[in-house]
């Protein structure tokens, strides 16, 4: 098993599949994007089902979530996706997308195997996500929601960062659009991985913030079975049975149950979302490595996870790689 010197055990598992993106959203990169990998960099297919079996079979990972970038732009995605459905013990599989391509992917990822889909979408209004994105998709990004609701890749789970000045009032209709179409909301804190280095704290919408706009129009009331290791804080809405969550990585952070381990598409291992410092699985890949050494290293690895992101400490440094390069 991946356990770190804390106890922590990881079984969530979450394989970037690209560094690129259709959007240029202003928390993310810059309008030119970025210096994507090179081809020959990237893990190929059987790299990527090799390492996720390894995972599955010796290391106890249950989850697998395929993550980019944006991962539908990966050619072979249906085939991996359909490859890791087949093994034995089958993981969960999951896909954070921005949603573009999902109406047109939707039912051959679901026939793959695929379980369900979390989609990226910040606002309901097309000129405010034109503001943010950099990119006129609005319609492209609701017609794959809709697509993925009838592949039946549920419960469809919505991720939607707040910026200031922007669409920091939206909460509330967010909030009641996705229950009426029946998606799961989650607001997330806005996080220090953004290629510009330009986050600041002082410029965030805090969890607080947004539970104190969804309780304009809305009762919320706490779960009471708490979250585990989920990264999301859930409460009940109007008495249920919708739910809304809130990942508040910066202000409430959740290091002591976390269960993740991640890979990035040039086959680096991370143990934290904040590490700045990586493991090389691809080298010990295409060395000839056997399985065997393989899984002590990815051990090793998650061995030195530290207690925390270190986002309270003074000193704390953003990543070199923005989210984008490492694979959310």
């Amino acid at each position: 098993m991946l356990v770190d010197t804390y106890g922590r055990v990881a079984t969530d598992l979450r394989v970037s599949l690209t560094d690129r993106c259709n959007l240029r959203c202003t928390y993310c990169m810059p309008e030119e994007g970025l210096q994507w990998l090179a081809k020959p960099d990237l893990l190929t297919d059987d790299e990527i089902v090799r390492l996720i079996r390894l995972a599955t079979t010796e290391l106890g990972v249950t989850e697998i979530r395929f993550t980019g970038g944006e991962p539908l732009l990966r050619p072979g995605l249906t085939g991996i996706v359909e490859r890791c459905a087949a093994l034995d013990p089958r993981p969960r599989l999951s896909l954070t997308t921005n949603g573009i391509g999902l109406a047109r992917t939707a039912p051959a990822l679901r026939a793959a195997g695929l379980d369900r889909v979390n989609v990226s979408l910040d606002t309901l209004r097309p000129e405010v996500f034109r503001r943010l994105t950099r990119r006129d998709r609005h319609q492209d990004v609701l017609r794959g929601l809709e697509a993925a609701r009838a592949a039946g890749l549920t419960p469809v789970k919505i991720n939607t960062v707040l910026m200031p000045g922007a669409n920091d009032d939206e909460a509330p209709e967010l909030l009641s659009w996705a229950i009426t179409e029946g998606y799961e909301l989650r607001f997330i804190e806005q996080m220090p991985l953004d290629a510009q280095h330009g986050w600041r704290r002082e410029g965030m919408i805090t969890a607080d913030d947004v539970l104190r706009s969804l309780r304009t129009r809305f009762t919320l009331t706490p779960e009471e079975e708490g979250r585990g290791s989920a990264p999301a804080e859930r409460w009940i809405v109007d008495g249920g049975p919708h739910r809304v969550g809130v990942i508040a990585s910066v202000t409430r952070p959740f290091c002591g149950a976390c269960d993740r381990t991640r890979l990035t598409a040039d086959g680096q291992i991370r143990n934290c979302l904040f590490a700045r410092e990586e493991t090389d699985l691809r080298a010990a890949l295409r060395s000839g490595a056997p399985d065997g050494e393989i899984a002590e290293t990815w051990r090793a690895a998650m061995w030195g996870k530290k207690a925390g992101s270190g986002l309270d400490d003074p000193s704390f440094l953003q990543p070199d790689r923005p989210m984008s390069a490492i694979g959310g």
